[in-house]
């Protein structure tokens, strides 16, 4: 049966039945889907429970598997200590490091909004640690967790109809890189060369949830 997971605080995130072949651990805050996520894929893996994909968002995280294994699945995600799994050691999860020429469209409105120098921004945004919270928009658009608080904006009141490759850049919480050209209604900082999303590759995505992020500035 659905129940509660383990938590040391009063927060209630749950696992509910999402239909016959998916279960959702819901009710999460900012930073913990993707580190929740790894915990699943280690506890099953470990316990060698039968799964198909977990799939990370904003405050859940889906998984789906078997039918006949539907009550087993529940049963797990029911015991996994959120609050032990946000402490996860980021050594285990793979970081990959962004070279980022800081020539964007939007910097200095984005230093203007945030009461900030051009390079208080380049230095604040490129000294973060981030983290793949979760994917979506387009194929390998992955959501960083991470960007300082004083560089939270909301997205341009206009999205651009085009928004090129490697094109990085932030919205709400959120820091993010452009994957392919799109259109985009984030704030653009600059862009990087790093090829993020290739179908030829064993894992097309080189951002998937719980990979660490580092951005370096290009001198």
């Amino acid at each position: 049966m659905p129940g509660d997971l383990v938590a040391a605080n009063d927060s209630s995130p749950r696992v509910i039945a999402y239909g016959p072949e998916a279960t959702m651990v819901d009710g999460l805050v900012a930073g913990e889907a993707a580190v929740v996520r790894t915990a699943i894929l280690h506890t099953c893996a470990e316990q060698r429970v039968s799964i198909n994909d977990v799939v990370a968002g904003a405050r859940s995280v889906v998984v789906t598997h078997p039918r006949d294994n539907a009550e087993v699945v529940q049963v797990l995600l029911g015991s996994i200590d959120v609050s032990g799994a946000v402490k996860i050691s980021p050594v285990v999860a793979p970081s990959v490091t962004l070279a980022v020429d800081y020539s964007g469209p939007d910097l200095d409105y984005v230093a203007q909004q945030c009461g900030l120098t051009s390079q208080e921004v380049v230095t604040l945004h490129s000294g973060a640690k981030y983290v793949v919270e979760f994917c979506g928009f387009s194929p390998g658009f992955a959501y960083l967790t991470g960007l300082p608080a004083v560089l939270h904006l909301p997205r341009r009141a206009t999205p651009r109809p085009r928004v090129p490759r490697g094109a990085v850049a932030i919205a709400a919480q959120y820091s993010a890189v452009y994957p392919r050209e799109s259109p985009g209604g984030w704030h653009l900082l600059g862009v990087t060369n790093h090829e993020l999303w290739n179908m030829t590759r064993d894992e097309p995505a080189t951002l998937t949830p719980g990979t660490m992020v580092s951005f370096e500035q290009i001198t």
